[in-house]
């Protein structure tokens, strides 16, 4: 039996991206859409939410915790409207990675996010772990996502992230057909295909290190800061990209890095981005559908 993972990629020559413009960064932003979509006994689910959150605190069985769900209500409420001001004043386009049921429950939010020209990506239907979920129910959350996700944003998603996926996940995906690419990697710094069942799948990984998410979890930011960190790498690709073309995702989220203190921080960044003149800011559909072109899978 084939060992079914990839730990060459392109090894020693990777491809030539050709960027639009002569590029010689793909830069691209994501702000996690969640709130209203996590682990929550109003939601059915058995505990309350535990990931992501300020301090460290069990799952609560069978109870709400009031603690945890105020800091997402924070994100919904407050955070995201700060992000979308950032972004939409310096005209930098966004990919939104969408819950399903967090966008169903705030059409305000949604509404800006159009106007604004955001990609919106299915995040899937739930903010919950779906490692260890039988095969039938994460196939019936992904129909309920596409149907809700058309529904509230009137487009079908193109694109896809689970975060929390299963074994499962990407087949799934690919038979529910409709999809220009999924997220649900760490594995490169540029797209690339997979086979999946003799069908060619587009992936354009994400990043867990250009992260928000660490701000709070115990590998956090201490030193250097988030925005140091983020010049760093955008730096060091920026450089390494004049022989070798790149990619650089940043992952956001409304209740973390839309605290003020930590906007302020990412505004430094930002601005930096900016600042630059041999950088494409785009959303993930872009590099996609300009990697389809560019390099079509080899079958």
């Amino acid at each position: 039996m084939a060992y079914p993972r990839d730990l060459k990629g392109y090894g020693r020559n990777p491809p030539d991206p050709s960027w639009p413009g002569g590029k010689k960064l793909a830069v691209q932003f994501v702000i996690n859409y969640e709130e209203g979509g996590e682990n929550s006994v109003l939601h059915g689910d058995r505990q309350s939410e535990a990931f992501l959150t300020e301090e460290p605190t069990p799952a609560f069985a069978n109870i709400r915790n009031i603690n945890v769900e105020s800091q997402y209500e924070y994100g919904s409420r407050v955070g995201w409207w700060r992000l979308y001001r950032m972004f939409t004043e310096r005209n930098f386009p966004v990919t939104i990675f969408g819950i399903a049921a967090a966008l169903q429950k705030n059409p305000e939010a949604v509404a800006a996010m159009k106007e604004a020209n955001f990609e919106i990506a299915s995040h899937g239907l739930r903010w919950i772990q779906y490692a260890e979920m039988p095969e039938e129910q994460e196939r019936a959350q992904i129909a309920e996502a596409i149907r809700i996700h058309t529904e509230v944003t009137g487009s079908r998603p193109t694109g896809w992230y689970t975060g929390r996926m299963s074994i499962n996940t990407r087949r799934l995906l690919i038979e529910a057909g409709g999809f220009t690419y999924d997220a649900d990697s760490f594995a490169d710094d540029l797209p690339y295909w997979v086979e999946v069942e003799g069908q060619d799948h587009l992936v354009v990984p994400y990043t867990l290190d250009n992260n928000d998410g660490r701000y709070v979890n115990t590998f956090g930011y201490q030193s250097p800061s988030f925005s140091a960190y983020l010049i760093q790498a955008f730096d060091f690709l920026r450089k390494e990209a004049q022989v070798s073309p790149r990619m650089m995702s940043i992952g956001l989220h409304t209740r973390i890095v839309g605290r003020p203190g930590r906007a302020a921080d990412l505004e430094r960044f930002l601005d930096h981005v900016a600042a630059a003149d041999d950088v494409w800011v785009t959303r993930r559909i872009d590099i996609a559908d300009h990697w389809r072109k560019t390099h079509p899978p080899r079958s």
